[in-house]
C-alpha cells in the first residue's frame, strides 16, 4: 500500500515538473518575436524641458519693469485679480484684501482687519518688487499653505506690468536699476575721455599689437624677441 502511494506521488510530481517546463518553453516560443515594451512610452525630444524643470530665461525683473506698460498692467490686474482684489484707495476687501499702496509694506500685514493666512502673515519680509514678482508667479510656491487659490502668472512681462500698475496705485520703493548694456558702458567711457572705448575692442587689440613691435622714439630700433640659439 505504501509503495503504491509513493508511486502515485512520484507520478504527480513528475507531471507537475513536465507541465511547468512546457509552460516556460511555450511562453518563450510565442513571445520570441514580440518587441520589449518600454517602461515609459514615447520618444524623448531634445531641447524640451519637462514641466517644472529648469529656470526661467529672459530679461531680469529690473529690465522688465523699465520697459513695462502700466496700462497693460492695469488691464491684466483687473482681468486676472479684480475678482478678489481692489486696487483703488479705500477700496473694499473682497475675497482678498485691498492692494492700494501694498508695495514696500510688511508681507501679510498690509490691510488692517483682514484675516490673512498664517502662511502669509508669518512669512516675514516686505513686499519688495522681487517678492511680489515671486508671489505673482506662484503664490503656493512663495508661501506654502496660503489660502489664495490663484495658480500664478507664468509670463514675466505680465507680472512686471501688474507690479508697475500696483506702484501707480499708492506708490512704492524706487524701481531697481537695470544692468547697463556693454554698448552703454563703452559710450560712457568714451564720454569720460577713454579713446579705446570709442574705438572698440578691435582698435584696442591693434594698439596693443603695435606697441609690442614699435620701440619708443629715441631708443633705437626695436629689439628682436627671438632667442639666440
Amino acid at each position: 500500500m505504501q509503495d503504491r502511494f509513493n508511486t502515485a506521488a512520484g507520478w504527480v510530481l513528475f507531471s507537475g515538473i513536465i507541465a511547468l517546463g512546457l509552460s516556460s518553453v511555450s511562453a518563450k516560443y510565442f513571445q520570441a518575436d514580440k518587441p520589449h515594451r518600454p517602461h515609459e512610452m514615447g520618444y524623448p525630444i531634445e531641447g524640451v524641458e519637462e514641466e517644472g524643470v529648469g529656470g526661467e530665461s529672459g530679461p531680469d525683473l529690473a529690465t522688465l519693469l523699465a520697459s513695462g506698460d502700466v496700462a497693460a498692467g492695469e488691464k491684466a490686474a483687473q482681468g486676472r485679480c479684480g475678482t478678489c482684489h481692489t486696487f483703488d484707495q479705500g477700496g473694499a476687501a473682497k475675497q482678498g484684501p485691498n492692494l492700494y499702496a501694498v508695495l514696500g509694506t510688511p508681507i501679510g500685514k498690509h490691510a488692517a482687519g483682514f484675516a490673512y493666512s498664517s502662511a502669509l502673515s508669518g512669512h516675514g519680509g516686505e513686499w519688495t518688487y522681487e517678492n511680489m514678482d515671486a508671489w505673482l508667479k506662484s503664490p503656493k510656491a512663495f508661501a506654502a499653505g496660503t489660502k489664495m487659490s490663484f495658480a500664478g502668472l507664468s509670463n514675466a512681462q505680465d507680472r512686471a506690468n501688474i507690479i508697475l500698475y500696483m506702484k501707480q496705485q499708492g506708490g512704492g520703493p524706487a524701481l531697481p536699476t537695470p544692468a547697463a548694456a556693454p554698448a552703454a558702458e563703452d559710450a560712457e567711457a568714451a564720454a569720460a575721455g577713454d579713446p579705446t572705448a570709442a574705438a572698440g575692442p578691435a582698435a584696442t587689440a591693434g594698439a596693443d599689437a603695435a606697441g609690442a613691435v614699435a620701440a619708443p622714439a629715441g631708443e633705437g630700433p626695436a629689439k628682436s624677441t627671438v632667442p639666440v640659439q
